[in-house]
């Protein structure tokens, strides 16, 4: 997994992970890249500062921040990726569309129930300036019935 700082068009900065270079241009290629603050899919890698890992748990040179190793590392996303699947646990997939459901849930159209699905940026921003509570999932989601 390798992390970048990216920057919006609106000057957000923020931090993405993925498994490789490739992954990140392929992903950013495919309009699957975006802002999390204004849904802009505009995104380019920010100059990010250099980290320079220390052997093993020791601290970073004057800080109390120790880096884990690699499988450490691992070890940690593996874990996220559990708790995402824990958490959707009970949720609906509604695919792409998760903007035209959340929509129908905020405004009483449909029974509340927790849903996960895909949104284009233009639907993200758009659902956030209705005021509908909405949040990213860390890892992507698929159609649970592709899993099988």
């Amino acid at each position: 997994m390798i992390v970048f700082d990216l920057r919006c068009e609106s000057a957000h900065i923020f931090e993405i992970w993925f498994g490789s270079t490739r992954d990140y241009e392929d992903q950013k290629a495919r309009g699957l890249v975006s802002c999390p603050y204004c849904g802009s899919s505009e995104v380019e890698k920010a100059v990010m500062a250099p980290r320079i890992s220390a052997k093993g748990d020791r601290p970073i040179a004057g800080t109390d921040v120790a880096l884990p190793e690699p499988e450490g590392m691992k070890e940690m996303v593996a874990a996220m990726a559990a708790l995402q699947k824990k958490l959707l646990n009970g949720s609906t997939y509604v695919g792409e569309r998760f903007a035209e459901e959340a929509r129908a849930i905020y405004h009483g159209d449909k029974d509340e129930r927790p849903i996960h699905g895909k949104a284009t940026p233009d639907e993200t921003r758009t659902l956030i300036e209705e005021g509908i509570a909405i949040a990213p999932l860390p890892f992507p989601v698929t159609d649970p019935r592709d899993e099988n």
